[in-house]
């Protein structure tokens, strides 16, 4: 199998542009199966592609800011409301159940 070039390919734009083109071909009844295999070796090219634009991304701080702050937003609407278990420490002191923990009052201690 030959290596497929996608070298053309510099934005993230691009390669989207490229995938929907190939997943349209790809539908298309009248498309062989070793062209669709052709157009499929060229997909994961630019799948690959797109993970090294990613991984060689450069944030500005407001977007490091931005993310950071995504994760803390998102555990806090988990499980109405309470935080998720990663936002819990390990050894921290247990400051009794909360409203939500009406269950865990009638749990056992080890937890079934």
């Amino acid at each position: 199998m030959a290596r497929v070039d996608v070298s053309r390919y510099q934005t993230f734009g691009e390669i989207t542009e490229r995938l929907d083109d190939i997943v349209t071909q790809v539908r298309d009844k009248d498309v062989s199966l070793e062209r669709s295999l052709d157009l499929f070796d060229e997909a994961i090219a630019l799948g690959s592609k797109a993970v090294s634009l990613v991984d060689a991304t450069d944030f500005s701080p407001e977007e490091e800011a931005r993310l950071a702050a995504t994760p803390a937003e998102a555990a806090a609407g988990e499980k109405d409301g309470e935080p998720a278990e990663a936002d819990t420490p390990v050894d921290a002191p247990a400051d009794g159940p909360s409203e939500g923990d009406a269950a865990a009052e009638d749990a056992p201690a080890d937890g079934r």
